[in-house]
């Protein structure tokens, strides 16, 4: 992302001022990049204020912004996964979610593949074909951080997990993006990032999970009720305690939607 995080960074994305710079226009709601400023630190930030949000059937409408910051929280408590430093705060448009900007590498970590590309280790999600009848296949990486970001999706119910949201920072760090659709209160979960479906969750996966809920008792229940409804709250909760009982990655359910449209 750049030199500094942790409490440094936050404060910045709290505090700095913002000032826009351009509109990303492949995005789904207003998403404007920015450069936050304060004390002379300066930094580039993604700013999605809450009148730009697109309303859904599905989720409360004005709460996206919201949830990226509960899923931040979530994750920081977990450390299941790295999404960069966001807050909800007011900016120039009004209230909205404020994210530190990631630079990424050319690395992919998500990809369309034909079947005899797939790089060593790599995790095959579905088999399709192209416009011109080629087999191809869409694959992720094993990367320990990627298979992190299953885990923490599966709590989160991340209902829109495409391949570009997965990336690689060019500090080497692998990062998750736009989580605005997740936390809902009924099952929702749409990834890229099926690879390990059905298999043992790492110890090292079952004892975050198991801080998670611990932190969900004190401060981090909290926090969350500043966002989040007391029942989705509490279908957090749930769903971190099933996969503790189970021990295994979730599986795709035979009549819901496992992935997002489009994939990428």
């Amino acid at each position: 992302m750049y030199g500094w995080q942790g409490s440094e960074a936050l404060q910045l994305v709290t505090d700095g001022t913002l000032e826009i710079e351009g509109r990303l226009l492949d995005a789904s709601n207003v998403t404007l990049y920015c450069t936050v400023r304060l004390n002379g630190i300066s930094a580039p930030a993604v700013y999605k204020p809450v009148r730009g949000e697109r309303p859904l059937w599905d989720f409360p409408e004005g709460t996206l912004a919201g949830r990226e910051v509960a899923s931040y929280l979530l994750a920081c408590s977990a450390e299941l996964s790295t999404i960069p430093p966001t807050v909800l705060r007011d900016g120039p448009l009004g209230a909205g979610m404020v994210q530190l900007w990631v630079d990424t590498s050319e690395a992919e970590l998500v990809d369309v593949l034909g079947p005899d590309e797939v790089p060593p280790g790599w995790r095959t999600v579905l088999h399709a074909y192209d416009r011109g009848g080629s087999p191809v296949v869409v694959a992720h990486s094993d990367h320990p951080r990627v298979r992190d970001m299953a885990v923490l999706d599966a709590v989160l119910n991340n209902a829109d997990r495409k391949g570009r949201h997965v990336v690689q920072g060019t500090d080497g760090e692998v990062y998750g993006l736009d989580h605005g659709i997740c936390l809902h209160a009924e099952p929702k979960l749409r990834t890229v990032l099926w690879g390990w479906a059905g298999e043992d969750l790492p110890a090292d996966a079952v004892e975050k999970l198991r801080k998670l809920l611990a932190d969900l008792d004190g401060t981090l229940g909290e926090q969350l009720a500043a966002h989040l409804t007391a029942a989705e709250v509490e279908a957090v909760r749930s769903r971190a305690s099933a996969l503790i009982a189970e021990g295994a990655f979730p599986v795709p359910v035979d009549n819901a939607r496992a992935v997002p449209w489009p994939l990428f």
